[in-house]
């Protein structure tokens, strides 16, 4: 006996508090191939117009290189380390016409027909990967706070207020530091499954069993609208872009 799986999926944008819109965010099928899905969220940094040409710019990117991917033939984490590697590079170029140095973070995830997955990121945009409502992995932060973590010098809690808490060290489009290459490959996605990639302005409001209880209680649209909706509260006039991606794999009844 076999059990099948149905992909749902939904996006979520929102400027927040913010003047105007940096988040860039979508999940794309593949133009030839069913089953196959890109996500991509892109934060952008650089002013009115810098921080939005750089996350367009990862937008674009994507969506040229994976219309181009051919799942079996070719390998998904390297499509992924060529999405950010080209990313990084048109950023780095457009920054002669911004006003700010423009950035991006990057937080991608391919799955193929059959069920396997990649990930990559760059920044404090994060992939969460859910099965039947616990995590399993999340992204680790290219940021100064998630450094203090890591010695023990602060808490998860203690990072989310922390005055410094919005510097990166790593993204993409820096002048003098290329960015981090972070994969991570995961080798069936199963019925119950589920992934979200989002930015900063969505998981700095959340703990991960408040996101997957409202994950594994709604379908991706409703959870998606959910989860702003209850960012924008939390923030209480103080938010930032929000952006979300949500892959849902819901089972089938089995099949001989």
């Amino acid at each position: 006996m076999t059990q099948g799986f149905r992909l749902a999926a939904a996006t979520g944008l929102h400027k927040g508090d913010r003047p105007y819109q940096q988040d860039q965010v979508m999940v794309m099928s593949h133009p030839r191939v069913a089953g196959c899905v890109l996500g991509v969220v892109a934060d952008g940094m650089g002013g009115r117009s810098g921080g939005r040409k750089a996350s367009d710019q990862v937008l674009m990117t994507a969506r040229q290189l994976f219309a181009r991917y051919q799942p079996g033939r070719d390998d998904p984490q390297a499509v992924l380390r060529q999405i950010l590697e080209d990313s990084h590079m048109v950023i780095k170029l457009t920054a002669v016409s911004s006003e700010q140095e423009p950035h991006s973070t990057l937080a991608a995830f391919l799955m193929n027909p059959k069920g396997d997955c990649a990930w990559i990121h760059a920044g404090d945009s994060r992939i969460y990967h859910f099965r039947d409502g616990l995590l399993v992995k999340r992204t680790r932060d290219h940021s100064y706070v998630q450094v203090l973590i890591d010695r023990g010098q602060i808490t998860e809690a203690e990072a989310n207020i922390h005055p410094q808490g919005n510097i990166l060290l790593g993204c993409l489009g820096m002048a003098t530091t290329p960015p981090p290459v972070d994969p991570h490959y995961i080798e069936k996605l199963e019925p119950g499954d589920l992934l979200m990639a989002c930015s900063d302005g969505l998981w700095h409001y959340f703990s991960v069993e408040e996101m997957a209880s409202v994950l594994y209680s709604h379908p991706p649209r409703d959870a998606a609208e959910i989860l702003v909706g209850e960012a924008r509260r939390r923030a209480r006039g103080t938010g930032d872009n929000i952006s979300i991606a949500v892959l849902k794999l819901d089972a089938l009844p089995p099949s001989a």
